[in-house]
């Protein structure tokens, strides 16, 4: 399992090294140079396939986690709905959150977004609405990158805290029983059976936001 782990660390860190500009940890030393800490970040949401948190989950959880105990940030956003399984993303991601020791009081849930776009914006919305005025998106080089310009372009004020794997490496990978059946929605139909490909492309892209709300 650690092997596993540590594979696709070696393949996500190579491929953050080839697409960042600015590199991942230029992102992370402007962003706390900014803000020594942040009111809230957000962590985008994956797709939860039973019984168990896949590694792409896994690492952005345990980042946040880490940039919470660590004081970079006073609360943790989690952001997603139920789009391909039937469990919402956040709510899920909280549960993991929650068994590492964060305060249930200090995660705050997001379960609109289908799409990383929206899981951006509708999770700056949120907070903004909550008072929060230092928020950073805290989630994989890879997805950091495609967010940057959508931020940059939507969301001026932004920072990013994307994971950085050195440290990443050091946090535990223990995979803790949550009580996921719990969440478990009785009605659901997966996203792939109620939008086209093409429709799901555009909602990737953020055209499905409506800026002006």
């Amino acid at each position: 399992m650690k092997s596993i782990f540590a594979f696709i660390l070696v393949v996500l860190s190579f491929s953050s090294c080839m697409l960042f500009q600015p590199s991942a940890k230029t992102l992370t030393s402007r962003a706390l140079k900014t803000n020594k800490q942040y009111d809230a970040v957000i962590v985008p949401g994956v797709p939860f396939l039973e019984p168990k948190w896949d590694r792409t989950m896994q690492m952005r959880v345990m980042w946040a986690i880490h940039l919470y105990k660590n004081g970079s940030t006073k609360k943790i956003i989690m952001s997603g709905s139920s789009v391909y399984s039937p469990y919402v993303e956040a709510q899920i991601m909280k549960l993991y959150a929650i068994e590492f020791g964060v305060p249930e009081d200090d995660i705050i849930i997001e379960d609109k977004a289908q799409h990383s776009t929206e899981n951006v914006w509708y999770g700056y919305k949120l907070a903004k609405s909550l008072g929060h005025q230092k928020i950073a998106l805290c989630t994989d080089p890879f997805q950091t990158r495609m967010m940057y310009r959508f931020g940059k372009r939507r969301l001026k004020d932004l920072k990013y805290l994307p994971v950085l794997f050195d440290t990443l490496r050091t946090l535990p990978h223990n995979e803790p029983n949550i009580n996921y059946q719990a969440q478990k929605l009785d009605k659901f139909t997966p996203i792939t059976e109620t939008q086209s490909f093409w429709y799901r492309f555009r909602g990737t892209m953020g055209k499905h936001i409506n800026f002006k709300e």
